[in-house]
């Protein structure tokens, strides 16, 4: 049994923890408040803040991996996220442990094509290109000997924070009209959280993995008006009522709401086909994707429980 330690308890954390805690390992999750599964033998739960080097690198001492599913508040981004990046890697670099990053693909910015690991990582906005420049803070401390970091990638997830469950799935449940702040018919990758968890204990504990960044296992595309379709037929709801937003009224509700305006800065994935290509992480660990059916009952389950 060895250690592992995980910052942030949301959905990518816990199923983290619980896929870690499946495996008889031992796991500490660490939030400000103490949050995460409860209950759960094996995982231990604790509040520090993670941004106190000293605090966290006492916690991370022992273990053989040190997981960054930290997600801090999405318009607070480039005030909250470089001193817990700073720290989480100054911590792996003292407790010896691998850092194991969660990320999106953000940083590679507009593309025109299937996006691979070779992608450049190109993203100009700031937002977008901190979590480029995160990647290659890492990169070079691993480089340089000081540290073993990897990192996993995904598109938007289907089973929890994203535009799917989170705006579409419970109107579409009801029978009622879905308004989406998205294009509904570019093809589009969608990520299950349950691939980002195995994909990511994978590569904290295979030293192929280190100093390499890695696509999570992901289906085929599909536009927001068939996973919806396909959401509703799993349901045996009616068929999906969907209406897209228009760019100017989104942009004018990003006047009051800072989570809406954050959006403008990642429209470009949903107004052209937007695909995540995954082929090397299946070909070199053997992980496939999860079936979508599958993640699309998680989805009804949750969606069913708090109607």
């Amino acid at each position: 049994m060895s250690l592992h330690v995980i910052v942030g308890a949301g959905p990518v954390g816990a199923a983290t923890a619980g896929q870690l805690a499946d495996c008889d390992e031992q796991v500490r999750i660490i939030t400000r408040r103490g949050g995460g599964p409860d209950g759960v033998p094996g995982i231990e739960r604790v509040a520090a803040d993670a941004t106190d080097v000293t605090r966290l690198s006492e916690l991370a001492a022992g273990a053989v991996a040190l997981y960054n599913c930290a997600n801090p508040q999405y318009h607070q981004w480039l005030t909250d996220w470089p001193p817990l990046a700073s720290a989480l890697l100054a911590a792996a670099e003292r407790s010896g442990a691998v850092l194991a990053t969660a990320n999106n693909l953000y940083g590679y910015g507009p593309v025109d094509g299937p996006i691979t690991e070779a992608t450049p990582l190109a993203a100009t906005h700031p937002k977008l290109r901190l979590r480029a420049d995160m990647w290659r803070d890492a990169l070079a401390a691993h480089e340089a000997g000081r540290v073993r970091v990897t990192e996993v990638r995904a598109s938007d997830y289907i089973e929890a924070n994203s535009i799917f469950s989170m705006v579409l799935a419970k109107p579409l449940l009801a029978g009622k009209r879905g308004y989406v702040p998205t294009a509904l018919d570019a093809p589009h990758s969608w990520t299950s959280i349950r691939d980002v968890a195995r994909t990511l204990v994978t590569v904290a504990t295979d030293e192929r993995a280190w100093g390499k960044a890695w696509h999570v296992p992901t289906n085929p595309p599909l536009t927001v008006r068939e996973i919806a379709t396909r959401f509703t037929e799993l349901a045996g709801a009616p068929a999906p009522k969907l209406t897209a937003i228009p760019y100017p009224v989104l942009w004018t509700a990003g006047l009051f709401s800072p989570l809406l305006r954050e959006l403008r800065a990642t429209s470009y994935q949903w107004d052209r086909p937007f695909i995540l290509d995954s082929t090397l992480v299946t070909k070199t660990f053997g992980i496939e994707p999860r079936p979508l059916d599958d993640a699309l009952r998680d989805v009804l389950a949750a969606a069913r429980a708090t109607a």
